[in-house]
């Protein structure tokens, strides 16, 4: 018998090499947020924020969005032009709708990601491979 019963779901995104106007724009980061939420069927709570700061190698804008779901984080690094970017939701939601958002507000060279789905207590699975 397997036992599974999952919480949440979190994407987690290293996006390298995106168009560094794109993400030195905090009108256009907060366009892909609306926009994200909005394609991912998601219900924001609140206006996302969007501050720049940080020095060095670490400077660039910070996203959070929180959703009634949980919430969307990114920091955008402007020495590299890379974006990470965390979706976590109870809601499942749709990678290829993350993808599509993200290619089409930042025009990456390449997005790695991997995707968890997430559950705080132990649970039980007798197959073999867990």
């Amino acid at each position: 018998m397997t036992i599974i019963n999952r919480w949440g779901y979190h994407l987690v995104a290293d996006i390298s090499k995106c168009s560094p106007r794109s993400i030195r724009c905090a009108v256009n980061i907060h366009s892909f947020s609306n926009e994200l939420v909005k394609r991912s069927d998601m219900v924001p709570y609140g206006m996302p924020q969007i501050v720049m700061f940080g020095s060095g190698n670490k400077k660039g804008y910070t996203l959070v969005q929180l959703i009634e779901t949980s919430n969307i984080c990114a920091h955008f690094v402007e020495e590299s032009d890379d974006m990470y970017l965390d979706v976590f939701s109870c809601k499942k939601f749709d990678i290829p709708t993350v993808d599509d958002t993200i290619r089409k507000y930042f025009d990456p060279k390449s997005i790695k990601k991997v995707y968890l789905e997430r559950k705080a207590e132990n649970f039980r699975v007798d197959e073999p491979g867990w």
